[in-house]
């Protein structure tokens, strides 16, 4: 997310009561997750095994919870709590905005996109032209929707994120404050949830189709042409490339990538990153021809014991 205005170090560091290392005046332009920083943005780390990575991000402003050596050209925000300083953040820049209306008056419809009864369109959405937005469908502020896009009865696009922090009396939620984009003519079935992202994008490229009950994690970017089949559930941050085929029922774990032109068969579980052109199945997954050669091969266990007796 950037901010609408830059920031100096120094406001940022009073709005969030934690110490700084850097000029008063450097500049801070927003804040991002790891895998989205670049220069100007804040980034939060809050476990040692992290500290480097973040520190050596294209991240120049660093919210950490230890005192450590500035890296050149950057500048450092102390907290004894950066995850609960982020969501200040958030909340400061991208507070929650209520709604009292079923299209927010702030929301822009483009020419010959129809929208049935019972839908709602929060803030700041942008939908293209010709799109058929069916009942009861729900999209969340700051989403952006392309042109001949279609989305079916029950669908939900820009719900938070599922990211927790464990704490002794039970769990903090990361605020969100990303954004849901669907490109150009992609087609969306019924009963889908697309989680937008926490500070970046969740994105669904041009083209591809997604059928009935298939959920998106957050920060997921789906490429184009891609098809994926009902009850399929795609974590958060994955990477699925153009032209990928996803059957029903497939799982992913997350932050991985999934080649480009790759078929997963039906019930996997896609526990890694899987180059692309080839076909998979199962779980823990595989190249479908040699799971499929075990899966013979276990079947003939009582024939091989009864030939060892």
């Amino acid at each position: 997310m950037k901010f609408s205005s830059k920031q100096t170090l120094k406001e940022i560091a009073n709005l969030i009561n934690a110490n700084y290392v850097g000029n008063d005046d450097f500049p801070v332009e927003g804040m991002n997750e790891i895998h989205v920083v670049t220069p100007g943005d804040i980034v939060f780390v809050d476990h040692p095994k992290y500290y480097d990575k973040a520190l050596q991000s294209a991240a120049t402003i660093i919210l950490i919870n230890k005192e450590v050596e500035c890296p050149k050209g950057k500048a450092l925000l102390i907290s004894d709590d950066p995850f609960r300083d982020f969501n200040t953040l958030t909340k400061h820049f991208r507070p929650f905005q209520p709604s009292n209306a079923a299209i927010s008056a702030s929301s822009k419809v483009g020419e010959g996109t129809i929208i049935q009864p019972n839908c709602f369109i929060g803030n700041n959405v942008r939908i293209g032209s010709n799109c058929i937005i069916h009942p009861n469908v729900t999209i969340y502020d700051n989403t952006i929707i392309g042109n001949n896009v279609v989305i079916h009865a029950g669908t939900i696009l820009g719900a938070d994120a599922f990211y927790y922090k464990k704490r002794p009396d039970g769990f903090d939620q990361l605020l969100s404050n990303g954004r849901v984009v669907i490109e150009n003519n992609v087609g969306i079935g019924a009963l889908c949830t697309i989680d937008k992202g926490v500070t970046g994008d969740t994105t669904i490229g041009e083209g591809t189709k997604i059928d009935n009950q298939v959920h998106v994690g957050h920060d997921t970017i789906i490429g184009k042409k891609c098809l994926i089949a009902a009850q399929t559930g795609i974590a958060g941050c994955v990477i699925i490339e153009n032209e990928v085929t996803i059957w029903g029922q497939v799982g992913t774990t997350s932050g991985i990538t999934i080649g480009e032109k790759a078929i997963i068969l039906g019930q996997t579980g896609v526990t890694k990153s899987i180059e692309g052109g080839k076909t998979y199945f199962g779980t823990p997954i595989e190249e479908s021809r040699e799971k499929l050669k075990q899966l013979v091969n276990i079947k003939r266990i009582p024939e091989i014991l009864d030939k060892l007796k």
